[in-house]
């Protein structure tokens, strides 16, 4: 792979990983289009891209995450209760981590083969911008603060976010909506869904490491390059996102699915596409 491949990739990775337009969905076009391939038989690339992503969240939210982190401490040292609702919430997010992988991991062995193919991740995109289309004018009862967030809530959101298996089907869109039509308010669930990234994209990447048995050929300035085209471009989809959703204006990426999944399912049709597992390690890949 050429440095300006891996910039390429990089580019579309990190601008794509948090907004609700499909990550997944867009490496896979993207490598049908420009006929280039990001993957590599020993994963060293595909971790790299994710470890850019997982910076790039941890800098945005580094006061916030490191204030969860000292509360929640706090509270299981000394059990004070001024900290008790930022330890419940950490709890939430493992929950809903714990219940994406498990029904995520279903609905793979469900799906097979089936979900490899171009037709459906055109139909997901689509599907992506209805979804976006119920955030901005679905009428939601916004009712529910952070301390208002049931365990039951945070295994719905879980789920929700478990049906981004699925390329073409946005992780931070699908969140956005399950956390949305449980009551959530919109900021609440925008900060929800980017908080619930860091154990998602962490798990993925430590399940890929367990499959690194050496490392990729791929040229230090072409990974270099992937890994600061990710995280950058990853920093500016976070503020883009946040941006969007104050000025309500999703709408403008619910065109832009649908449109996408359109010319997808036109140019494309039924090819298979090179999706690879997201949960866990199949000879070799992920």
């Amino acid at each position: 792979m050429t440095w300006l491949e891996a910039l390429i990739i990089g580019f579309v990775q990190g601008i794509s990983e948090f907004l609700p337009i499909s990550s997944s969905a867009h490496l896979l076009i993207a490598e049908r289009v420009l006929g280039i391939s990001y993957h590599d038989p020993t994963l060293t690339f595909e971790i790299l891209l994710h470890f850019a992503s997982l910076l790039a969240v941890l800098v945005y939210f580094r006061k916030e995450l490191l204030n969860l982190a000292e509360n929640t401490l706090k509270y299981v040292l000394k059990r004070e209760n001024e900290h008790k609702n930022d330890f419940r919430f950490v709890l939430l997010l493992l929950i809903s981590t714990v219940v994406t992988f498990a029904v995520g991991k279903m609905l793979e062995n469900t799906l097979g083969s089936g979900i490899t193919n171009f037709s459906l991740i055109a139909a997901a995109l689509i599907i992506t911008g209805i979804f976006l289309v119920f955030i901005e004018h679905g009428g939601f009862k916004e009712r529910k603060a952070q301390g208002d967030i049931s365990i039951r809530d945070a295994c719905w959101i879980g789920v929700a976010q478990a049906i981004a298996v699925i390329p073409g089907i946005s992780r931070a869109g699908s969140t956005l909506v399950g956390a949305m039509m449980l009551g959530l308010k919109k900021e609440e669930a925008l900060r929800y869904s980017f908080l619930l990234s860091i154990p998602i994209i962490s798990g993925l990447t430590l399940l890929k490491l367990t499959s690194l048995d050496t490392l990729a050929d791929t040229s230090i300035l072409s990974l270099g390059v992937a890994f600061a085209s990710a995280f950058v471009f990853a920093l500016a989809g976070i503020r883009w996102l946040i941006s969007m959703v104050q000025r309500t204006r999703l709408s403008y990426f619910a065109v832009y699915c649908i449109a996408l999944g359109i010319l997808v399912w036109v140019f494309y049709g039924n090819e298979p596409a090179a999706v690879s597992s997201a949960f866990m390690p199949q000879g070799g890949r992920i």
